[in-house]
């Protein structure tokens, strides 16, 4: 019989660091661009992030705390989520910083026009959604008070894949070399090895 570590989340973890984003993982990243209703650009990573729904293709992300990309979206209703990978990791990372400068020109990126919303695409990104924001969410505990964590959920009604990552009209997650978070104050992850496994009949 395993003797776990148990703890309640509202009495500490006991730990050096608290682990829940480190089990919860690895997770794709929310790499988001914006602008605001002025005009302004702004992209930030989000580690909260994922899909919801298939038809039709929603995603979202978690915004802890009222900040810019959650002002924006507020104001214009749109989104794009840009695929973060290993070549530009370190430019993703440099868009994390907590500025008032604008993202992609602190992380010396480039910009491909949207074709259905305003805010701009990141270059080099093999992949991008243009979003448009269907609901935000502000979160509660299971007391129903308010926590200061917003859910931000988008359909996505433009997709933008390079040619390189398809084979015969199969996408190959593998080829695009996402990263991925994991816990502590710096941990990612590449994808390791895939294996196949269908659905019971």
């Amino acid at each position: 019989m395993t003797d776990f570590h148990s703890y309640a989340p509202a009495d500490g973890h006991r730990l050096a660091h608290d682990p829940f984003n480190a089990i919860v993982a690895p997770r794709p990243i929310g790499w988001i661009a914006s602008v605001s209703a002025e005009g302004k650009r702004n992209l930030a990573p989000y580690s909260f992030f994922n899909a919801f729904n298939y038809r039709p293709p929603i995603i979202g992300f978690a915004s802890t705390g009222a900040k810019d990309t959650l002002s924006n979206v507020r104001a214009t209703g749109a989104f794009v989520w840009n695929l973060a990978t290993r070549a530009q990791a370190e430019a993703m990372n440099a868009t994390s910083a907590m500025t008032d400068a604008d993202e992609f020109a602190l992380a010396g990126l480039d910009t491909l026009p949207s074709t259905a919303i305003a805010p701009p695409r990141v270059a080099g990104s093999p992949v991008q959604f243009e979003c448009r924001t269907t609901q935000i969410v502000r979160l509660t505990d299971h007391r129903g008070g308010d926590i200061d964590t917003w859910l931000v959920l988008g359909e996505v009604v433009q997709v933008h894949i390079d040619p390189a990552l398809l084979d015969n009209g199969v996408y190959r997650t593998e080829r695009a070399r996402p990263i991925l978070r994991g816990g502590g104050a710096g941990d990612y992850f590449e994808l390791g090895d895939r294996f196949d496994m269908r659905r019971p009949a």
